[in-house]
Formats: C-alpha cells, structure tokens, sequence
C-alpha cells in the first residue's frame, strides 16, 4: 500500500494567525509548523501502522520547508521544495492521498486564514461555473491521476467543503472556525489522536473501486485577483484573457497541466 500525504498548514490545531496577515507573517507561524509536524507524524504512523509500504510526505505550505522532519517515521520520504508541478512523483500506483492541514477557499465566510493559493493576490477562483479552492483542485489532480482522497484535516468549514465535492471523504474537524482569525480548537494531543485514529480507519477500509474526484474536461478556469495590475500581468503572459480588469479566465485540457 502505497500513501501519498500532502500537509499544508492553516488547517491545524490551534492556528489561527493575526488578523490583515497570512500564516507566515503572524506570531503563531512556528507554534502551527510545530503543530503540523506532529499531526504529520500522527498520520505517517498510522499509515505505515495500518500496512503502508511507502508514505510519501509533501511538505506543500508556502516555499515548503516547514515541518520538523526528525518527528517523523525514518521509513517515510518527504517532497520538499519549489516543485514545477503539484503532488511531485505522484501517479496511479499510489492507493490514496490524505490531505493533512488543509483550509476552506477564499470567500468561506468565518473560516479561519481562508484563502484560495494567495490571501493577498487571489480574491476568488471558479472552475466551470464552480468557485473552488486548494481543496478541490488538489483533489481533482490526484484524480485526474487515477489516486482518490479519503482523508482530510481541516476546520470545520474546510472539511464541509470538502464533503461537498468528495462524499466519501473521512474528516478531522481539527477546530470550529468562528472568525478568519478565531476558532474553539481540540487540544493539540487531541488533533494528533484523532487523525491517527481516523487514518487508521480510513486505510482499513479502502473502497474498491477508488472513488475518483475529477472535473470534466475541457474545463474553463476563471480569476479574480485583488489588483489590476495582477490581472494584467497574467493576460500579458498569453495565459489568459480579460474579462474586466480584475478577472482573467482560460481553457484547460487537464486541471493537471493548469496547477
């Protein structure tokens, strides 16, 4: 069995960040990498615990190198650094991806550090006619590669979004947002506990056949960024058109290709 866990940081416990500023600007930033590398190394135990043969660890936050990687299981591999693609060495022979950290998209009102890529470039973001954040996209890539999500940590507005795309998603509700920088946390230890329990769970009962998440091609991938010369940048690169000044919009062939 091969696990593949992607591990962002906004989504743990008892992180909440300073109001007007993303996670790595706040005065929690090393408590919450702190945080996540124990739910990290929660999850990898549970993994190679339930019967993995290879875990693959992506350290995914910001420009990557955040997690303390002595906590971890030796056996695990960890992808770090500034990738030219998301979800590195990932392809079908992975059994699952588990999404470890993760947040609610821009424009989920009252999530905690809720943001689509970039809290201060990206206002929102829509594939077809669907608003979308890193959760749904991350998951349609390792669709698009034949590996379902099973597994999610996230407050408790991130895992309802993504039950709504992933029914069969398995969550840990790791804090119940009340504010972008306000929320009634499980205790740290309890995080931890859960996402282990819930990895367990989640890999002894793997679904055959693997329930794929993808988005039905060719698909149209609309921007709307906070500032205009953001959006005029990204036309001039020929990526995209302009719809006014602030959204830009293009046509994908594969999700997997546009992230």
């Amino acid at each position: 069995m091969r696990i593949y866990i992607a591990v962002d940081c906004e989504g743990g416990a008892c992180v909440v960040g300073d109001p007007g500023l993303g996670l790595e600007s706040s005065r929690g930033v090393a408590a919450a990498k702190a945080q996540m590398s124990r739910e990290t190394a929660a999850a990898v135990s549970a993994a190679f615990t339930a019967g993995a043969t290879q875990v693959v660890v992506w350290d995914n936050h910001c420009r990557s190198e955040n997690l303390d990687y002595d906590l971890l299981d030796p056996r695990c591999e960890i992808a770090l650094g500034q990738f030219t693609r998301r979800f590195p060495e990932l392809d079908a022979s992975f059994d699952t991806v588990l999404l470890l950290g993760y947040h609610a998209r821009d424009n989920t009102p009252d999530a905690v550090l809720a943001h689509t890529f970039s809290s201060t470039d990206i206002s929102w973001m829509r594939l077809g006619d669907q608003e979308v954040g890193e959760i749904a996209i991350d998951a349609a890539i390792a669709g698009e590669r034949g590996v379902p999500a099973l597994f999610i940590s996230s407050c408790d507005k991130g895992c309802a979004e993504a039950q709504a795309v992933l029914p069969w998603i398995r969550t840990v509700a790791t804090k119940r947002s009340h504010a972008r920088n306000a929320a009634v946390s499980l205790h740290p230890r309890r995080a931890c506990e859960d996402i282990a329990r819930v990895v367990t769970e989640t890999l002894g009962a793997m679904p055959s056949p693997p329930p794929v998440f993808t988005f039905p091609t060719p698909i149209i991938h609309t921007v709307c960024y906070k500032r205009m010369e953001t959006a005029a940048q990204q036309v001039a690169s020929g990526d995209f058109q302009a719809l006014d000044a602030y959204t830009v919009q293009r046509r994908l062939d594969s999700i997997d290709a546009g992230f």
